[in-house]
């Protein structure tokens, strides 16, 4: 039973995510995922994150068998009409999160509404229980103008 439990810990918990693709990048089963996340807050963006997942066979011979590396990018886009009403400008908010390792390791994504200059900001960052992780990567998506005279209008 335990070990059901942590074979559970370990799934990805990106809800909503559609996996788009997976590379091959080397002889032992290294792969970089490709997933496509829809933001459940803001509608009509698309972000496509990239992230690495070891194989079974790296796992056995780096002696690491519960851990992915940080390492990841990301690309939004706007796929439709988005509605930003109640976002709190300048405010980071969680978009998604999935476990980098068993327990204490995960790549986040999350949003910042730069009302300002009507952009929305994604960032992916790596969450470490100690030291922290400087690897990050970061897509903006421009909003058009908005119609009712707000900021942003011409």
């Amino acid at each position: 039973m335990r070990l059901t439990a942590l074979a559970l810990l370990m799934l990805p918990t990106l809800v909503g995510a559609e996996e788009i693709a997976q590379v091959g990048v080397d002889w032992i089963g290294n792969d970089i995922v490709i997933e496509a996340v829809a933001d459940p807050v803001v509608g009509g963006v698309t972000c496509h994150l990239a992230y690495f997942e070891r194989s079974v066979l790296d796992r056995l011979s780096q002696g690491n068998w519960f851990e992915d590396p940080s390492n990841s990018a990301i690309q939004c886009a706007m796929t439709g009409p988005v509605e930003v009403g109640t976002l709190r400008p300048g405010r980071p908010e969680d978009v998604f999160s999935e476990g980098r390792s068993l327990l204490f390791k995960s790549l986040r994504v999350k949003r910042i509404y730069d009302d300002k200059n009507r952009v929305l900001i994604y960032l992916a960052h790596a969450s470490e229980l100690s030291e922290g992780s400087a690897k990050m990567s970061m897509s903006t998506v421009a909003l058009p103008p908005d119609a009712s005279g707000g900021p942003g209008a011409n």
